[in-house]
């Protein structure tokens, strides 16, 4: 059968940027123009250039146009890539100290001699055990309020707390309202159950509740996705004005809230969750592999009662329990105090980190939450993101840009530093070749 029109066009480029005719960087022509050039309609030349988009071969950047990838570079599709090995990893933030295989030990020797052992190694129930929850939901009274710990479900980290919310309560299909930069584990999520994002506008991660009163009546949208406290990537806290705002909106338009709380706990003086001021429509997802491990994968949800029997469906189909082995380790470090000591190193090792990143990189722009292990880079006007992501790459070094992160079609040129696994002496090396990287490729 004979491929569509705007198939063939973009196989035909497709085979020039293979086979170097059009080298990496290269500016394509608008669309209206390559309509023109080619014959074509302006919409068969729209469809050409998204399939090429989709294939990973060219990248639309705001206010610039559409440029050839770098194929050097993988395509993100939505989401981060694992460093390349022997490479210094800016791309996932690993937070991490000398001391943490030790208190491991120290876990499990507390648990090997405390816990009815026997009963780990069966099934566990869908939610957690009752005892963990009410550990947990206990630990989070002085954040959320005093909370029912029938309404705190334990998952296998953040990340399937997010999945079981957009499986369990999200059709394939429905709108979802975003930052324009948000986590792109939760556009990985979106994309697996085939659920439309809409970017709504904000300034540096603190979404205009305007805009998404416009968006909704411009849309049909079913729920709002936030990073309230200690946004990712932009590390930015949205006051206690605009989240009532914001609720208002959701009201309005009875929108479901997902409050993505992974890095709150970051913030000493948070504003009131999402969750505490509007519970009866707000889903709270936390966990503790970044103030912890990231090996660690033990999370929750704190949700209104009427979703809890859909949220329990959707963890017996992902995971059936939580490891027993996680969960009793994670509760006992509630319990004794453990985590409070993680939490407090994780904050005081990404204060240093920030103060380090701002020096090196002092006259740029950077972003980010003071306590925070990642940081956000805006490149100066001119600069684009995947030569510098290139060069670092020859420097030993493996950064991501924006495009996992955005949510809009035109991506931002900026890079995310995401530096928490980085040995702290060795850090102020690591990031004079990001500020080296972006100078080559300015020409400055």
């Amino acid at each position: 059968m004979k491929k569509p029109k705007y198939v063939r066009l973009a196989d035909m480029l497709s085979t020039a940027i293979q086979n170097g005719k059009l080298a990496p960087g290269t500016k394509l022509p608008t669309h209206r123009n390559f309509a023109e050039q080619a014959g074509v309609a302006l919409a068969t030349a729209t469809s050409a250039y998204r399939e090429l988009e989709k294939r990973g071969l060219i990248i639309g950047e705001a206010g610039r146009g559409t440029f050839v990838r770098d194929l050097g570079l993988p395509p993100t599709l939505g989401v981060q890539q694992t460093a390349a090995d022997g490479l210094v990893d800016l791309i996932f933030n690993m937070p991490g100290g000398a001391g943490d295989a030790e208190m491991l030990r120290a876990g499990l020797r507390q648990l090997a001699v405390a816990g009815d052992l026997e009963a780990m190694l069966r099934y566990q129930p869908h939610g957690g055990r009752a005892h963990e929850r009410r550990i947990i939901a206990r630990s989070l009274t002085s954040i959320l309020g005093p909370i029912d710990p029938e309404r705190l479900l334990m998952t296998s980290g953040g990340q399937h707390g997010l999945a079981t919310i957009v499986l369990g309560l999200l059709r394939r299909g429905e709108a979802v309202a975003t930052d324009t930069l948000t986590y792109p584990g939760f556009k990985s999520i979106a994309a697996l159950q085939g659920l439309e994002l809409v970017p709504v506008e904000g300034q540096a991660g603190i979404m205009d509740p305007d805009e998404l009163d416009r968006q909704c009546r411009n849309k049909k949208i079913r729920a709002v996705y936030l990073m309230p406290t200690a946004h990712n990537p932009l590390g930015s806290v949205i006051d206690e004005m605009t989240r009532l705002r914001i609720i208002v909106t959701a009201q309005k338009h009875d929108l479901l809230i997902i409050e993505d709380a992974a890095y709150a706990f970051l913030e000493p003086n948070p504003p009131p969750s999402l969750f505490s001021l509007a519970p009866e429509r707000t889903i709270y997802v936390g966990g503790f592999s970044k103030s912890i491990a990231t090996g660690l994968r033990l999370g929750y949800v704190v949700s209104p009662a009427t979703h809890i029997d859909r949220l329990l469906e959707a963890i017996r189909a992902t995971t059936w329990n939580v490891p027993a082995i996680i969960s009793g380790l994670v509760a006992g470090w509630v319990e004794d105090g453990t985590l409070a000591r993680f939490e407090e190193a994780r904050k005081q090792g990404g204060a240093k980190r920030q103060q380090i990143c701002r020096a090196v990189l002092d006259g740029s722009e950077v972003l980010g939450h003071r306590n925070a292990g990642f940081a956000w880079l805006p490149l100066e006007k001119g600069i684009r993101a995947e030569p510098v992501v290139t060069r670092l790459k020859e420097l030993g070094v493996s950064a991501s840009g924006a495009e996992p992160f955005a949510t809009t079609l035109a991506v931002p040129q900026a890079l995310r530093l995401a530096f928490g696994g980085v040995p702290i002496d060795e850090l102020d090396g690591v990031l004079q070749k990001v500020r080296d990287a972006v100078k080559e490729v300015s020409g400055a």
